[in-house]
């Protein structure tokens, strides 16, 4: 096998470590370095600059490793590499990396070009050590090259491979504490990169800012600033960027998800007490992956609180099955506070209200989808009213059927015969359609208004709330009259105009049957909404509103106009085209010479009549 093929094949680690997920931190997010060893049977991604991560946090032993392993039933040959000592390296792989690394390890760095011949390292300080090289025939072994060629103080690496597939491999080090820049150029022109004075004429593809320490100082120890703990409504590993905002329903737990780490974003690899604390007698219970509830408030583990530990997780739960709980969580890891959470349980229904009630149809239960805009006829949402489900704090509460509400018998009557419920309420979120239940009634054959009660019983404990329902049944739209909210406009204004639907019987009509299209005709105004659709009543008393300006876009001319506004389906039958009047003026002065000729005798002959006073009263003297 050619050395261009097997550096093609070569497999450098790391890779998936270092681009291990994002987690979210509990002071500013923070990505978290996986400092793990691994092993990989893929190619890093080309022309990018790979530091290995270490076996835990190394402060001392052996020297970079980089021992080509045989795995797998295939005997693929892979590389098993660390860094030593490396105490923290962010997830970048490009030209924006850090890393921190003690003053007696080494950094393992790796770059890969597929479409380069030459490569270079260059750093500010330390050295390159030369265990170095590609993969030999079978990837077992590391070898040095003469392709290889370092300046005297072994800043400055070159590889002049003239292969088109170059893999590269070198340690480096550095005793003295700071801060140093390592670079990776890469070339396929040979004159870019042909030596150690031209290694940086290449392209730059990696670039890592490394501090060296000679402390281990925060190493292993619990940083709040830098450890993971988000609220999480499920079970299970952490899944997510940041707290949920989720809102569990009632006997629901909530759960905190946490891995611990250092001030280097190392995971703390030793054991230490995990405590955690919740306020309002919350249960607790500590683990991972499934968890049966607990039965204290208080819980102690002993374990590392790492990624897949087996303490990574507390669960939350109500101390009292069916009453609203909130809750302040504390964990703290060797008496160090990691983190404070406040989480809310809903409790069981307390409380029912009843919104935006329709009026319907006589003789049936007919309901219009945009009556509570949330779906066609056709849909469970299609309903005549909504109910509001809280417990005794007044958090949004859930119904787990329909057959949870009924009306009370005792209060049905001719008018309104029966209650239901279509959908039960399945969100307690303040923003969601599904916070509501939905329901019906039916009416009977004559309009009229009655209030009937709608019960909710629960299904665990049998308690029974209720709330009054006064519903309104009546026919169809028939007829209509037009009314403008004033009788004169100015230019710009905004007015209104309300169209009142009686039935046959000259009842405000029912808000189910739809009035059908409409012809509407407004000089000098010009329409902007309608509170609803056209053919949607959009309140129970038969109204539906049009908002207007006035003014058109060509301008306004001063005077007064008549309108007219036809329901065609209605005069079709029975009701009349309304012509609503109005006068509409530009807002300037509208005063006439007439009007002024007016005021001037008016102010004369009362001068005349105060001359005539005055005269009559020097006379009596």
């Amino acid at each position: 096998m050619s050395k261009t093929t097997i550096r093609k094949r070569i497999s450098l680690v790391a890779v998936t470590a270092l681009t291990a997920g994002v987690l979210s931190v509990v002071s500013a997010p923070v990505a978290s370095a996986n400092t793990a060893g691994a092993t990989i049977n893929t190619a890093p991604a080309a022309d990018v600059l790979i530091v290995a991560p270490a076996t835990g946090n190394q402060t001392g032993g052996a020297v970079v490793q980089m021992t080509p392993v045989l795995t797998g039933a295939a005997a693929a040959a892979t590389l098993m590499a660390r860094s030593n000592g490396l105490l923290y390296k962010d997830t970048s792989s490009t030209t924006a990396q850090t890393a921190t690394v003690l003053n007696t390890g080494a950094l393992a760095l790796y770059t890969l070009s597929t479409a380069s011949t030459n490569t270079a390292f260059v750093a500010t300080g330390g050295s390159f050590g030369t265990t170095l090289g590609d993969m030999t025939t079978g990837g077992n072994t590391w070898v040095a090259d003469t392709g290889y060629i370092f300046d005297s103080a072994k800043r400055t690496l070159v590889v002049t491979s003239g292969s088109t597939a170059t893999g590269i491999a070198v340690s480096w080090s550095t005793t003295t504490a700071g801060t140093y820049t390592i670079s990776s150029y890469v070339s396929s022109d040979a004159a870019n990169i042909g030596g150690v004075t031209t290694a940086t004429s290449g392209t730059l593809v990696g670039q890592v800012t490394v501090t060296v320490t000679a402390s281990t100082a925060g190493s292993g120890t619990v940083s709040a600033a830098y450890s993971t703990c988000l609220t999480d409504e499920n079970s299970g590993a952490i899944a997510r960027t940041a707290d949920s905002t989720a809102s569990p329903s009632n006997g629901s737990p909530w759960y905190i998800k946490y891995i611990l780490r250092d001030s280097y974003l190392s995971e703390i690899s030793s054991s230490g007490n995990l405590v955690a604390t919740a306020t309002n007698s919350a249960l607790l219970s500590i683990g991972s992956g499934t968890q049966a509830a607990g039965t204290t408030s208080t819980v102690v583990a002993y374990g590392t609180g790492a990624a897949g530990s087996a303490y990574d997780a507390l669960r939350i739960d109500q101390p009292t099955a069916g009453a609203p709980l909130t809750t302040t969580v504390t964990l703290t890891f060797n008496g160090v506070t990691v983190c404070t959470k406040t989480v809310t349980i809903a409790g069981a229904p307390d409380k029912m209200i009843i919104q935006d009630i329709a009026t319907g149809d006589i003789g049936g239960t007919t309901v219009n989808g945009d009556w509570l805009g949330v779906g066609a006829t056709t849909s469970v949402y299609a309903a005549h009213y909504r109910v509001l489900l809280t417990d005794s704090a007044g958090n949004i509460a859930t119904a787990a059927a329909t057959t949870d509400f009924s009306a009370d018998s005792a209060t049905v009557t001719t008018t309104v015969t029966a209650l239901a419920i279509t959908q039960p309420a399945t969100s307690i979120s303040s923003s969601s359609a599904h916070r509501f239940s939905y329901g019906t009634f039916t009416c009977g054959p004559t309009a009229g208004t009655s209030t009937v009660t709608l019960k909710y019983t629960n299904p665990s404990t049998g308690k029974i709330i209720t709330a009054p329902l006064k519903a309104r049944c009546a026919d169809n739209p028939y007829t209509y009259t037009v009314g403008l909210d004033k009788a004169s406009y100015r230019q710009g204004e905004i007015g209104t105009m309300t169209i009142k639907f009686l039935d046959s019987k000259g009842n405000p009509a029912n808000s189910t049957v739809a009035v059908g299209a409409s012809s509407i005709l407004l000089p000098m105004l010009t329409l902007v909404s309608a509170t609803g659709a056209a053919n949607v009543l959009t309140d129970a008393n038969g109204d539906l509103k049009y908002t207007f300006t006035v003014g058109t876009s060509t301008g306004l001319t001063a005077g007064t106009y008549s309108g007219i506004v036809d329901f065609t389906a209605l005069t079709a039958v029975a009701a009349t085209k309304a012509t609503p009047t109005y006068t509409v003026t530009t807002g300037g002065d509208t005063t006439s010479n007439a009007d002024i000729l007016k005021s001037i005798v008016a102010l004369i002959a009362s001068i005349n009549k105060q001359i005539q006073a005055l005269q009559k009263l020097i006379l009596r003297r």
